[in-house]
């Protein structure tokens, strides 16, 4: 797909509902795939198995996820019936990363590379099969990274010369309190951790329960300074 032809696909999208974005992502794409971790995600799933039973779903497995997450991935595989492919970091990797800094590091040199290998390395070779994805970002999770996104765009994190990626938004409108009113509505699973006062839930060393009238992305990276809170895998957000 061309620049132009995203441009096109842009204008057409602007301002339309969930189901309207998802609806065109999946006609237009046989090899998409919808990558799931939190609320934003099922609801996600949740729509597009009525418009498209054959989807593919994925989850990144870091290695260091809540008990309630892994509880949480199963939950959602068994209440659809689908398969959630897991994908998990490169041993080699990231051996030699633990034995060189240990468990912990990010506390003291930031999770860039943490995330970098647990993450983005994984995620980097799911998408090198795939066509176009979809992502449950919200405009709201972040004024200083995603303020600006579109409903579909480019993925110029992952993109090659040879072989643009395309990535679709479908959520970028809502609010948290929306995903939410459409997870009650329907009776859909989430995850235990979102009782316990968690919002925007990571890996179990970076991630903790939120204060009253806190930003959702508070409980990330908390001993970080700066407000562009990313772990590479949405790396376009950010601006050099």
């Amino acid at each position: 797909m061309t620049i132009f032809d995203i441009e096109q696909l842009q204008t057409e999208l602007a301002d339309k509902n969930p189901r309207t974005i998802l609806k065109k992502a999946l006609a237009l794409f046989d090899n998409i795939a919808i990558s799931f971790s939190g609320a934003e995600d099922v609801v996600l799933i949740d729509m597009a198995l009525k418009i498209r039973k054959d989807i593919q779903v994925f989850s990144l497995d870091t290695g260091r996820l809540h008990p309630e997450t892994y509880r949480y991935i199963e939950k959602v595989r068994k209440y659809y019936g689908i398969d959630i492919e897991l994908l998990t970091p490169d041993r080699d990797m990231l051996d030699s990363f633990v034995k060189a800094k240990g468990l912990f590091s990010f506390y003291e040199e930031g999770h860039q590379q943490c995330c970098g290998i647990r993450k983005v390395e994984p995620l980097k070779r799911k998408l090198a099969q795939v066509d176009a994805w979809i992502t449950g970002q919200r405009k709201d999770q972040s004024l200083d990274t995603r303020q600006d996104l579109p409903e579909v765009q480019i993925d110029t994190a992952f993109s090659t010369a040879e072989r643009p990626l395309i990535k679709f938004n479908p959520l970028l409108n809502w609010n948290s309190a929306q995903v939410w009113d459409h997870i009650t509505a329907y009776q859909l699973p989430y995850n235990e951790l979102h009782e316990q006062g968690y919002i925007s839930i990571g890996c179990e060393p970076c991630t903790r329960a939120v204060l009253p009238n806190q930003h959702e992305r508070a409980g990330r990276w908390w001993w970080e300074s700066g407000a562009k809170k990313e772990c590479g895998l949405h790396a376009g957000n950010i601006k050099k």
